[in-house]
C-alpha cells in the first residue's frame, strides 16, 4: 500500500478569487497535478487545500479510475478543506471542529478576538488496505506562518506588529496541534500497537517544532535513535514521524524563500511503523524535486500549474 499527503495548492475551479484566472490556467493546474497523482499511484491520499469539491472532481477524472473521496465540512474563510481520496471505500468517523474541552480559546488578533476552533476541520477516516486491513486516518491542515494583518495586510506596519501577530499565529498552530492530537488518541483507542494509525498533513512546522512534537505523543523510541528497537510503554500512545526514512538530499516538501522545508508529515502508530518499508517526497525514483521557491504573498502563485508542496509518502508491507 502506498499511502500519503499532498497539498494541492488553491485547487479551485476559475476565475473566482484565489482560482486560475482562465480556463487554459485551469488546465494546466490540472493537467500537472494529474501526472503527479497518476505516476505516484497512492493506494489513500491525505490532500489539503481543496478549494472547490467541483475542482477535486475535475482532478480525478483527469487522474482517471475509480475513486473514493472524503472532504471535510468546515473550510477556512477561503473556503479550503482537507480531504482524503481513496481506491477503497471511506467511512468518516470524525470532522473534529472545536479545540479539546479543557484548552481555553485564543487570542488571534490586537482587538483580543479569541477562536476555540481550529481554522480548517480535521477529518478521519476508516478504509481497508490491500490485505482488507482496517486503516484509520487523520488528515490536518495546520494554521499556516504565513503572517497576516489587519486589512488583508501580509507585511507588518512595524516590528511590533509582526511580533504580536507571529505570537497569535503560534498559539493557534499550537492548540490546533492539540486538537490533532486528541483526534489521534481517538483514533489510536488505547493501544497503537494493535492498530494502523496515521496522521498525515500539512502541520505547517518541521520535524523539531514544538508543534509538531505535540502530536507525536510521548518523547522517545524515535526512528533513529537506540530508543527504537526498544519497546516501552509509550509505544502505546506514540506516533512516529517517518521522516528519518526520506532519503536525506529529498527530506523537504516545500522550498520558502530559497529554504528547503519538511512541513508535510506522515505520523504512523506503532504497528504501523514497523511495516514501512519506504519513504519519500515527489515521485518515487525521480530526480531532484522541481519546486518552485515560495515568499510572503500567497497570490504571487495564482494561475501557475502544479502546487508548491511536493507530496510525501510511505510504501506498506
Amino acid at each position: 500500500m502506498l499511502l500519503g499527503t499532498w497539498n494541492l495548492e488553491n485547487l479551485y475551479r476559475p476565475g473566482g478569487e484565489f482560482g486560475p484566472p482562465d480556463e487554459a490556467a485551469y488546465e494546466a493546474k490540472l493537467t500537472a497535478l494529474a501526472t503527479v497523482v497518476t505516476e505516484l499511484a497512492p493506494d489513500v491520499l491525505g490532500v489539503q487545500e481543496v478549494g472547490e469539491p467541483e475542482a477535486l472532481d475535475d482532478l480525478l477524472r483527469a487522474v482517471g479510475g475509480d475513486w473514493h473521496v472524503a472532504l471535510s465540512a468546515h473550510p477556512d474563510g477561503r473556503g479550503i478543506r482537507v480531504g482524503v481520496i481513496s481506491r477503497t471505500p471511506l467511512e468518516v468517523v470524525a470532522d473534529a471542529h472545536a479545540f479539546p474541552p479543557a484548552l481555553r480559546p485564543v487570542q488571534v488578533d490586537d482587538a483580543g478576538t479569541t477562536t476555540a476552533e481550529p481554522g480548517r476541520g480535521f477529518l478521519a477516516v476508516r478504509t481497508e488496505g490491500p490485505q482488507r486491513e482496517v486503516l484509520w486516518l487523520a488528515v490536518a491542515h495546520l494554521k499556516s506562518k504565513l503572517l497576516t494583518y489587519p486589512g488583508d495586510r501580509f507585511f507588518p506596519h512595524d516590528e511590533g506588529e509582526r511580533a504580536r501577530y507571529g505570537a497569535y499565529a503560534l498559539c493557534r498552530r499550537s492548540a490546533e496541534a492539540a486538537s490533532l492530537r486528541a483526534l489521534a488518541d481517538e483514533l489510536l483507542a488505547g493501544d497503537g500497537r494493535e492498530r494502523d494509525v496515521a496522521v498525515v498533513g500539512d502541520l505547517n512546522d518541521e520535524v523539531q517544532a514544538a508543534t509538531t512534537q505535540i502530536v507525536l505523543g510521548p518523547p522517545g523510541s524515535e526512528i533513529g535513535t537506540p530508543g527504537y528497537d526498544h519497546p516501552d510503554k509509550g509505544d502505546a500512545a506514540r506516533l512516529w514521524d517517518v521522516a528519518p526514512l526520506i532519503p536525506a538530499d529529498r527530506r523537504y516538501s516545500r522550498i520558502n524563500a530559497g529554504r528547503r522545508e519538511l512541513i508535510d508529515h506522515v505520523l504512523v502508530s506503532h504497528r504501523l511503523v514497523r511495516r514501512v518499508t519506504a519513504a519519500g517526497t515527489g515521485l518515487p525514483g525521480d530526480g531532484a524535486l522541481r519546486l518552485p521557491s515560495v515568499g510572503a504573498d500567497p497570490g504571487a502563485r495564482r494561475g501557475e500549474p502544479g502546487s508548491d508542496h511536493a507530496p510525501v509518502w510511505i510504501r506498506v508491507e
